[in-house]
Formats: structure tokens, sequence, C-alpha cells
């Protein structure tokens, strides 16, 4: 009986194939890819394709290669990095509620650090991004964009290019986030008063102060993603 062939839909790369397969658990942690042959028969590519897409993901740490033996598909999550990250954002079309919440949980350690050098080192700046919170709409696209605007802002002016890489990885999800999130009235509020709070600790030029509030209001949304996505 001829084989049945899953040919490659132009609009996704093979990379992205084989990464969405490994996350529905059609190939999952742990186990084997099939041999090159009989997956490039089935995606209907050539193997050459195949065996290039196979060497990003390794790169990447979703697979480790073996001479003379199948592929292993790695557990990603204990030995991936920031491509394998950047990569279960780009392509995890419903992200679940533990997912947000874990990205939650990183920014709730990174932000507040890289507020505080921000105001340390640029306190002029970071009043003038905060103090255009007073024109923000009250509607929830308004709000992302502003919100997802002084992030990436806050981390460039700590001057640590490490932060701004970090944030960067969660502009794909922020937007699906982010609209979620401030469709309620509360968290748009909540996120106002932030801005204030914040904006009157830089213009007090103290980064504690700030890093603290940061620290707060981070936790906080936590709470209220939970609520939210409820």
């Amino acid at each position: 009986m001829e084989k049945k062939q899953t040919y490659v839909n132009p609009t996704q790369t093979i990379d992205q194939l084989l990464i969405k397969a490994i996350l529905n658990n059609e190939f999952p942690p742990g186990s084997t890819l099939p041999p090159e042959r009989e997956l490039s028969s089935k995606l209907g590519i050539a193997r050459t394709t195949l065996r290039e897409s196979l060497q990003r993901l390794a790169r990447d740490k979703w697979l480790t290669i073996r001479k003379g033996q199948p592929t292993l598909v790695n557990h990603f999550w204990q030995e991936g990095n920031l491509n394998t990250l950047e990569n279960i954002i780009a392509n995890t079309e419903q992200p679940t509620k533990n997912f947000v919440v874990h990205l939650l949980e990183v920014r709730s350690s990174l932000a507040p650090a890289f507020v505080h050098d921000a105001v340390l080192k640029n306190p002029a700046k970071v009043i003038a991004i905060l103090a255009k919170s007073d024109e923000l709409k009250d509607d929830p696209a308004s709000f992302t964009s502003f919100d997802w605007e002084l992030q990436k802002q806050l981390s460039v002016l700590s001057e640590n290019p490490i932060y701004v890489l970090l944030i960067n990885s969660f502009s794909r999800i922020y937007e699906h986030m982010g609209q979620l999130y401030f469709s309620h009235l509360q968290n748009r509020e909540a996120t106002r008063l932030f801005y204030t709070r914040l904006l009157a600790a830089a213009m007090a030029r103290d980064p504690i102060q700030a890093e603290q509030i940061t620290k707060e209001d981070m936790l906080k949304s936590i709470t209220l993603w939970k609520n939210a996505s409820n």
C-alpha cells in the first residue's frame, strides 16, 4: 500500500512543521524521529532539505543527531535555550494559561532589575516615556501597544543588552496576552496607576523605589492575569 504523503505548506518551513509536531507530542521528548528517507517522503521534500532542517533544530537543542542511530527528540524544557523559547512562542497558536504565567513570573524577576537600572542611568528619558501615558486611550489595543513599547524602552535604557534580548523574546506572544489582559477595565486602571507611581519614582530619581513599585505591579499582574484568563 502506498504511503500517504504530507506535503509541506509553502507558508510554513520544515523547521516549523517539526517543532509543532514535537510540541503536539507527535514526536514527544525522549522519542526518535523516523528515518530520513521515510520522513522526507512523508513531507514531500528532498532528504538534503530535511537534513538541513534537522541540523538547525539540533543547534537550537530540539534534537540530538546521533551517527548511525535515529535522531533523538530532546527534553527541550531542560536542554533548550533562548532560541528554543522563541520557537515555542512562535509555534504555539494558543498558549496555555500556565505557560503565560511562567512567562509573567520571568518578567517579574527581570523587570524590576532593568527598571532600576533605567531610572538610575537615564531618569530623564524614563520620565519622558512615562509622561506619554497621560495621552493613553482607554482601550485594550492602545494599552497593549504602549505597555509593550514601555517595557522595550526601559530595557534599552537599562544599558544592558541582555535584558533587551530577553524582553524581545516575548514579542510574539505579548500581543495575544495584552489584548486579553487589557480587555478588563480593572487591569487597565491598575496599569495606569502603576505608570503614575513609576513616573513619580523616576521624577524623584529613586531607582530603588522604582524597582519596588515594578516588583509589586508585576506580581499583581500575575494574579490579575489568572483572573482574566478564567
